[in-house]
């Protein structure tokens, strides 16, 4: 079973506190990737998106982050 999470913020320092949430991402167990994005028609959304091997450990969210676990049920 692998899983995807997504943290979303909003605001002025959302890019930064997300960087450095991404940057921890590699030390967590069955860490498999991710990508900081952001979107050109929402200014100031920032999202990270992970991907995990099995169930998503206890991550140190940014206050202010809003964020999804979801279990991949099919991939190409």
């Amino acid at each position: 079973m692998n899983t995807v999470h997504y943290a979303e913020a909003r605001g002025e320092h959302a890019g930064a506190a997300l960087r450095g949430f991404l940057h921890h991402l590699p030390t967590r167990p069955g860490f498999l990737g991710a990508e900081l994005l952001s979107s050109p028609d929402q200014p100031g959304l920032y999202l990270v998106a992970s991907r995990w091997a099995g169930p998503v450990p206890l991550l140190d969210i940014p206050e202010g982050t809003r964020a999804w676990t979801f279990t991949v049920l099919d991939a190409r």
